[in-house]
Parts: C-alpha cells; sequence; structure tokens
C-alpha cells in the first residue's frame, strides 16, 4: 500500500489549496478515504472522510463549509479542497487508508496559512 500526499504550501489567510492523495497498491474503489491533519504539539485529528463510492462525506465541525473532500476512483486519488483558509489550519496534512483494521498513512504534505 502507498500513500502519496501533494499540494501543500504557504498560502495567505482567506486562500485556497487543493491537496490531492495518490493510491496504489490496494483495490482503491472498494475503501473509504480520509485527510487527517496534525498541527506541531496537537494531536493527529480528523479532517473529512469520504465513502468508497463518495457518496457520503463527513467533515469536522473546524472545516465544515470550508473544506470539500472528494475522490477520482479512475485516478486512484482521493482530494481535499481547502477554501477560506484560516490560520488555525496551518499543519501536516495526511491521508489514510483503512484496510484489515490496519491503517496505511502517506508522508503528508504541509500547509501553512500565514501573511
Amino acid at each position: 500500500v502507498q500513500l502519496v500526499e501533494s499540494g501543500g504550501g504557504l498560502v495567505q489567510p482567506g486562500g485556497s489549496l487543493r491537496l490531492s492523495c495518490v493510491a496504489s497498491g490496494f483495490t482503491f474503489s472498494n475503501y473509504a478515504m480520509n485527510w487527517y491533519r496534525q498541527a506541531p504539539g496537537k494531536e493527529r485529528e480528523l479532517v473529512a472522510s469520504i465513502t468508497s463510492n463518495g457518496g457520503s462525506t463527513f467533515y469536522a465541525d473546524s472545516v465544515k463549509g470550508r473544506f470539500t473532500i472528494s475522490r477520482d476512483n479512475a485516478k486512484n486519488t482521493v482530494y481535499l479542497q481547502m477554501d477560506s483558509l484560516k490560520p488555525e489550519d496551518t499543519a501536516q496534512y495526511y491521508c489514510r487508508a483503512r484496510l484489515n483494521w490496519i491503517n496505511h498513512w502517506g508522508q503528508g504534505t504541509q500547509v501553512i496559512v500565514s501573511s
């Protein structure tokens, strides 16, 4: 299993970024996918989830209405569109796949929201 995130960077408050996570090594279309984030000195937290067919999504209260999770099963890719970014969104962002009760993580992509 391999998960490779990209799309992070430095953005001003109010700006937007789109994160991508390309998956390989498993049948991507069979599994729900998640985005997590971890800020310095804080625990890793769930940001958003999407079911295997993309029909249902979940968002943490802190990002609801600003972030959108989506997936393209033909490209084995899950996305996180982040709008109206705030300084408190600064964190390392990870995608996660849970296969047979085992968590698989990517290496993460850094998002910094600062003026």
